[in-house]
C-alpha cells in the first residue's frame, strides 16, 4: 500500500520536473535551439497543429533557426504562428526557408528571465510539495483506518520526505543551469 503511495507521489513530482523543463525551454537565452518554438502551433488543414510536426527546424548558426516546411503553401502561416507566438521571435521568410533570428538579450531581459526562472522553479517546488502532503495525508488515512502501523507510518512518510528532497534537488540543479545559461554572454 504504502509503495503504491510512493509510486504515486513520484510520478506526479517527475510531471512537475517535466513541467518546469518545458517551462525552462520557452525562455530564451540568446542562443538558437530547436525547442524554443516547441509551444509554436500552426494551423494545419483546420487543426492546430505543433511546428515540429509540419516542418524541420534545424540550428543555423548559433544565433538563427532554420525552418523548412515540409508544404511550401505552409510558409505564410508559420510565419504568422511564430511572430503571434509570446515567444518575441521576428521570422524572416527567403523562398521555402523561415530564418528566426534570436534578438540579443540586454543585461535588463537577462535579470527579467532568470526572474521567471526563479517564479517557474518556485512553482515546480510547490508542486512536488503538495505532492508528498496528499502522499503523507493517505499514509496518515491508512494508519486511521487501522491498515497500517505507525512504524509504518513514520517509515513511509520518511520515504517520501527523501523523494520530495530529491526532486527538489532536480529543481535547484535545473534552476542554477538556467541561470548560468541566461547570465552567459
Amino acid at each position: 500500500m504504502i509503495n503504491d503511495i510512493k509510486a504515486e507521489a513520484e510520478k506526479k513530482m517527475k510531471k512537475s520536473l517535466d513541467a518546469l523543463h518545458a517551462a525552462f525551454n520557452k525562455i530564451r537565452t540568446g542562443r538558437a535551439h530547436p525547442s524554443i518554438l516547441d509551444s509554436v502551433m500552426v494551423n494545419y488543414y483546420g487543426q492546430e497543429t505543433p511546428l515540429k510536426q509540419v516542418a524541420s527546424i534545424n540550428v543555423e548558426d548559433n544565433r538563427t533557426l532554420a525552418v523548412s516546411p515540409w508544404e511550401k503553401n505552409l510558409v505564410p502561416t508559420i510565419e504568422k504562428a511564430i511572430m503571434s507566438s509570446d515567444l518575441g521571435l521576428n521570422p524572416a521568410t527567403s523562398g521555402d526557408l523561415i530564418r528566426v533570428p534570436m534578438p540579443m538579450l540586454t543585461e535588463e531581459t537577462r535579470k527579467e528571465m532568470v526572474k521567471q526562472a526563479k517564479a517557474d522553479a518556485e512553482h515546480g517546488r510547490v508542486s512536488i510539495r503538495n505532492a508528498r502532503r496528499d502522499a503523507n495525508s493517505m499514509i496518515k488515512e491508512l494508519l486511521k483506518e487501522k491498515e497500517i502501523t505507525e512504524d509504518d507510518e513514520r517509515k513511509g512518510e520518511d520515504e517520501i520526505q527523501k523523494l520530495t528532497d530529491r526532486y527538489i534537488a532536480e529543481v535547484e540543479k535545473a534552476l542554477k543551469a538556467k541561470e548560468e545559461d541566461l547570465m552567459a554572454v
